[in-house]
């Protein structure tokens, strides 16, 4: 019997009709079909095993040395611990006081604020016109190069105990050269207004390490840029601007990154030079964690306050981030 509908082919119906194949068990197919899982041969095997035992020591050393103690710092911001006897719980106890009871931690905040929003703005100003400087023909520029780098190159300790020379009240190369002028120089690293301005002055004669990195992508620059701006009668002033500085951004936002960062972690100059006086007026964070953690030995109050401060150059290198895409030039982004 078939069942049929006038324009419709004959279907056949009742019990002779053959039901639909059950494909609920049969394997995927196509796209669908997953490959066979492969063994890995004994050559990719070692191989692996290679990469595993070459990377091992960064790894142990990660967790041992990193990982591990930052864990610990973690656990020990929220204790009572001379780091003598057993740590006691406090809970939030250290970051409400240093938070709500503590004027000398926010005078630090404050220098070490002021301190990195001058010396590194100025910092950078100061490369980049040094390595626009050496990158000139001029006779003897390698010289000049050799000697702007110098200073990166001698230890912070050494360098602070020079200026701290340098600086002296009636000593001092510094106030004997002004004395010569009739300028009668202040007592720099005594006095609460001039200090910071002495531990600016340090931080800018360190710029060489800068100042080679700009050097670098100045130097990679095409030279048919400069030449096409010329026959336009662009000055010199507008090619730095509209090439020069353009072309270099990407090495001074790594200066800014790393400089906010050295900024905000400065210890040296302040623990030789000046101890944090006069009255606090050169006191930063660093040198304070220090004073607390290995001189009053409150181990988990100096915790909680590397913590602070690790927030702090958090938030400021995420705002760096953030606006990077306003002012930092990348060429590959033009290419796609």
């Amino acid at each position: 019997m078939t069942d049929t509908v006038p324009g419709r082919p004959a279907i056949p119906a009742g019990p002779a009709a053959d039901p639909p194949p059950d494909r609920r068990h049969e394997p995927p197919s196509g796209s669908e079909a997953r490959p066979a899982r492969r063994r890995m041969s004994p050559m990719r095997r070692r191989e692996a095993l290679l990469f595993y035992l070459f990377i091992s020591p960064w790894v142990v050393g990660f967790v041992v040395f990193l990982l591990g103690p930052m864990v610990a710092s973690i656990y020990l911001s929220l204790t009572d611990w001379d780091s003598f006897t057993e740590p006691v719980f406090v809970g939030l106890e250290n970051y409400v006081r240093l938070l709500t009871d503590d004027p000398v931690f926010w005078q630090s905040v404050g220098n070490t604020f002021v301190y990195a929003l001058v010396a590194v703005p100025l910092g950078m100003i100061i490369a980049l016109g040094l390595a626009n400087l050496l990158n000139k023909q001029v006779r003897g520029r390698r010289f000049f190069r050799t000697v702007i780098y110098l200073p990166a190159l001698v230890p912070i300790v050494a360098g602070a105990l020079i200026f701290k020379m340098v600086l002296a009240p009636d000593a001092g190369i510094l106030n004997r050269g002004l004395g010569l002028l009739g300028i009668t120089g202040p007592h720099w690293l005594l006095d609460p207004f001039w200090v910071k301005p002495a531990i600016i002055l340090l931080s800018l004669w360190g710029t060489g390490g800068a100042t080679v990195l700009l050097l670098a992508a100045m130097k990679g620059i095409p030279r048919e840029l400069y030449e096409a701006a010329e026959l336009d009668g662009a000055s010199g002033f507008q090619q730095f601007w509209r090439i020069t500085v353009p072309q270099v951004t990407p090495v001074l936002f790594f200066n800014l990154i790393l400089g906010l960062i050295g900024a905000f972690q400065v210890f040296g100059q302040v623990y030789i030079m000046t101890g944090g006086g006069p009255d606090n007026a050169s006191q930063m964070i660093v040198p304070l964690l220090f004073s607390e953690a290995f001189e009053f030995f409150h181990m988990g109050y100096a915790s909680a306050m590397s913590w602070i401060l690790f927030l702090i150059v958090l938030g400021f290198t995420l705002i760096a981030f953030r606006t990077s895409r306003l002012w930092v030039f990348y060429e590959a982004e033009v290419d796609r």
